[in-house]
């Protein structure tokens, strides 16, 4: 395995490349989302990850175009946010069109506008409602303006009900205290790859005090949370942590001048605590 980089990619089952470290801007708001936004394109972040549950995607446009960064160059994660009802795959389409105005900011006008990945942010709305959830982002796929699809929040049945194609992303709370084995061993086996939200669990202090995670940290001379982000880097995830901090953006960008040992990947493991061990809503066992 090639030594991993702020570059490194995840070859989706599309052929398109994911960058490896995303910002997260969950709750993120006015001019510091923006400034997050573009400061960390700035020091080599290449992914942003949003949410129209967010309400922030037009500052993320407004952080991408501040950064200077080609829009091109920007791989760019939104999420539709379903209700607990069943709506027509032609009325989440058109719900599903209000993300792309905002997202195209600083594209070139010869170039035609695209969001780079799409996901269903939870499993609501029952099996009926996540197959026609899904058959708008077929659609949106098939007219070109979202280059790959996906799924946040949904554990195995979710996964096994849909109608094909199987999705090329999986976006789930993963951390050491919150595995999530069957759902990750599901999509390993079936193509999906994986996001993890949540990775340094929102700066939990008495987590990030844990003392196997200390010692690690005290041993490679890094910050706990700098050891949170390498640990699901090297199990093969997108990692997406959230910062508005221009310091801690970078912090958590330094992650690649040390190696965990099969002996810190086995202390980490350890602290798995199944579903118990999540920090957020973590909605897999949804109806």
């Amino acid at each position: 395995m090639s030594p991993l980089t702020i570059d490194s990619t995840i070859k989706l089952s599309s052929g398109n490349l994911m960058p490896r470290l995303a910002l997260g801007v969950y709750q993120s708001r006015g001019a510091e989302c923006q400034n997050a936004v573009s400061e960390a394109l700035k020091v080599g972040y290449r992914y942003i990850d949003t949410a129209q549950g967010y309400h922030n995607e037009d500052l993320v446009g407004r952080g991408m175009v501040e950064s200077g960064v080609s829009r091109s160059k920007i791989f760019v994660t939104t999420k539709y946010m379903p209700s607990h009802t069943v709506h027509s795959s032609a009325s989440v389409l058109e719900v599903l069109r209000k993300s792309l105005k905002p997202l195209s900011k600083g594209f070139a006008k010869d170039q035609q506008p695209y969001i780079d990945v799409m996901l269903i942010h939870a499993p609501w709305g029952g099996a009926k409602g996540r197959a026609e959830n899904w058959k708008a982002l077929v659609a949106a796929q098939k007219e070109g303006w979202i280059k790959d699809i996906g799924v946040s929040n949904f554990g195995v049945k979710h996964l096994e009900e849909l109608p094909q194609p199987v999705p090329a992303v999986n976006q789930i709370e993963l951390h050491p205290w919150c595995q999530q084995r069957e759902i990750v061993s599901y999509c390993e086996k079936n193509g999906i790859a994986l996001q993890a939200y949540c990775p340094i669990v929102r700066g939990d202090k008495k987590r990030l005090s844990e003392p196997k995670l200390v010692k690690i940290s005290e041993k490679h001379g890094k910050e706990p949370a700098q050891v949170l982000i390498r640990w699901g880097l090297q199990k093969g995830y997108s990692v997406l942590p959230k910062s508005v901090t221009p310091s801690r953006i970078k912090s958590n960008s330094e992650v690649y001048d040390f190696e965990l040992d099969s002996s810190d990947m086995e202390a980490l493991d350890s602290l798995d605590m199944g579903a118990s061990g999540a920090c957020s809503w973590n909605p897999v066992d949804a109806d």
